[in-house]
């Protein structure tokens, strides 16, 4: 998984999906009520939010507060046919390749200004459009794998033979109509087909857009309902949202977008919601490190060990990891200070082997 993480969203034409993407970046992409008015994809850098960050930032009292951040694509609208290169199909699908994830964004609010390409509001029947365009996507670009292989694995090629294998198993879920994510392989499984970039083997969150006056109760919509259980089935991540209030938001100040939510009865913005959701679709953790010059948040996948957690920073302090010294974020703030968590005991020194945690604020040791 790629440094910059990129998650990509999709959706049929008219679905409320640049509007969305406007909110997250204010890029102002083109969202006029038009099939593919965004060919190419506009990609926002969208800022992680973290509120352990801020109280770092007022402790160490840094010259520069740097956040995690993660990259949204806006990916033009397909329609039904696009692994057949109907409306922008190809480059559609070599753009979403890209993406660590995918978020798609089904249209849920009622709108007779706002045309529906498919003429109606259903949005298992939007998602299942998408999802069989990927699936025979992967299932070409599978079967055109597996007869190049299948010469060589019948040479009596062990590593050829192991990867015939596999794509033998993911070839036959494809053709039921089923995601590639659903066949269950082993690391050494999943290393031999990665570069393949399988695009149904990525992780899914749905975006259940809805009207501005459901936002107060969306499950009372039926076709968030529909999502919901869907989602639920499939173990896939699920959010509701309403663009165009996040659209709206995206236009005030901070503190008078607080106020905004506030009449709204809302806590925190849908934004945040679907970016943390991005966030634990892909399994990510931060770590944080702290001194006068910067307090930074930085992005590992969970399980990742410290000298690869270091290796985030620079490859030397990977290269040259000696040890580091570690302190939990709820240790730091009941401790008050670096100074006072030394002398409390909670900070530690851990190894090669230690797998960071989640809020972990760390110095490496390195000599290179």
């Amino acid at each position: 998984m790629s440094t910059n993480l990129q998650v990509g969203i999709v959706g049929l034409p008219n679905v409320g999906k640049s509007t969305l993407f406007n909110a997250i970046t204010k890029a102002g992409a083109e969202a006029a009520n038009y099939p593919f008015c965004t060919i190419e994809p506009n990609v926002g850098i969208v800022e992680l939010p973290d509120a352990r960050l801020d109280v770092l930032t007022e402790m160490f009292q840094p010259e520069r507060r740097i956040p995690a951040v993660m990259r949204f694509v806006d990916i033009a609208g397909l329609v039904a046919g696009a692994s057949k290169g109907e409306g922008l199909g190809n480059q559609f699908l070599a753009h979403i390749r890209e993406t660590d994830a995918i978020a798609q964004v089904v249209r849920c609010f009622e709108n007779e200004n706002v045309t529906h390409v498919e003429g109606s509001i259903d949005p298992l029947r939007d998602i299942e459009i998408i999802m069989t365009e990927l699936g025979l996507a992967d299932l070409d670009a599978v079967a055109k794998r597996r007869q190049r292989i299948e010469k060589v694995a019948k040479s009596g090629n062990k590593e050829a033979k192991a990867e015939l294998d596999v794509l033998l198993k993911v070839e036959a879920c494809l053709s039921e109509g089923k995601p590639a994510r659903l066949v269950e392989l082993t690391p050494e499984e999943e290393a031999l087909i990665r570069e393949l970039n399988l695009l149904t083997r990525k992780p899914v969150l749905y975006v259940a857009n809805i009207g501005e006056d459901e936002i107060s109760d969306p499950l009372a919509n039926p076709h968030v309902v529909r999502v919901k259980e869907l989602a639920e089935s499939e173990g896939a991540q699920w959010v509701t949202i309403s663009a165009a209030i996040e659209a709206e938001i995206a236009e005030l100040s901070p503190e008078e977008a607080k106020v905004f939510l506030e009449d709204l009865g809302e806590e925190e913005a849908g934004l945040d919601r679907l970016i943390k959701a991005a966030y634990s679709l892909l399994g990510l953790i931060n770590f944080f490190t702290a001194g006068s010059d910067e307090c930074r948040a930085w992005t590992i996948v969970e399980g990742t060990k410290a000298p690869q957690a270091a290796g985030k920073i620079h490859t030397d302090i990977e290269r040259g990891f000696i040890r580091a010294e570690i302190v939990s974020y709820d240790d730091l703030i009941a401790a008050g200070s670096m100074t006072k968590a030394r002398e409390e005991g909670v900070l530690r020194l851990e190894g090669k082997d230690y797998i960071m945690r989640d809020g972990d604020v760390t110095y490496f040791r390195f000599n290179v």
